[in-house]
């Protein structure tokens, strides 16, 4: 049975635990691959975690004139292949998400990859396997359908896909909550 990572956005507190654990990953050369946001610091504590959504027919993919950047038969984005990459920066200009980022001392883009070489034996991304909030879950995709059954917003619609961004991910998301402008008891 198909699994995706499914992203609650209204649990995240902050902690970055999935930050650490991103570095453990392997094949990630100690590199966090994640990112964690402040919404706004400066009126609450709201953070959301920031990671690649692992487009069906991603941007950073296409606009790789090296074609460098490879699609896992799961569906996962991987970061750029160190013997094609030539430097040219174009997935992190292309990406509607701004994920993929580059290393200058490498010369090479690296992104969320999923932890592919977890993922693809069913087993959750480093991420999901240790947030203790539930923010980040390893989810079939009944599970995901049942979710998105109890997320509406307040006019009794879920979220659509937004026309400039990329249609369709692999990596789902829930904003009900943000998106409904509730206040978090932290």
């Amino acid at each position: 049975m198909k699994k995706l990572l499914y992203i609650e956005m209204d649990n995240c507190i902050g902690c970055r635990s999935c930050l650490a654990a991103c570095t453990q990953c392997g094949g990630h050369e100690q590199k966090n691959r994640n990112y964690v946001m402040d919404v706004n610091p400066l009126v609450n504590r709201q953070t959301i975690p920031l990671m690649c959504l692992h487009c069906v027919n991603p941007a950073c993919a296409r606009s790789c004139p090296a074609q460098a950047i490879q699609i896992h038969e799961t569906g996962a984005v991987l970061s750029a292949l160190v013997e094609k990459c030539i430097g040219c920066q174009n997935c992190t200009i292309a990406c509607p998400y701004g994920i993929p980022k580059f290393d200058e001392e490498e010369n090479l883009m690296y992104k969320c990859d999923l932890c592919i070489d977890r993922t693809k034996d069913d087993i959750p991304p480093m991420c999901a396997s240790v947030c203790p909030t539930n923010t980040l879950q390893w989810i079939t995709e009944e599970e995901h359908s049942q979710k998105r059954e109890s997320h509406t917003l307040s006019n009794g619609t879920w979220q659509s896909s937004v026309p400039y961004l990329e249609s369709e991910t692999n990596v789902k998301v829930n904003l009900p909550g943000i998106l409904q402008g509730k206040v978090k008891l932290f």
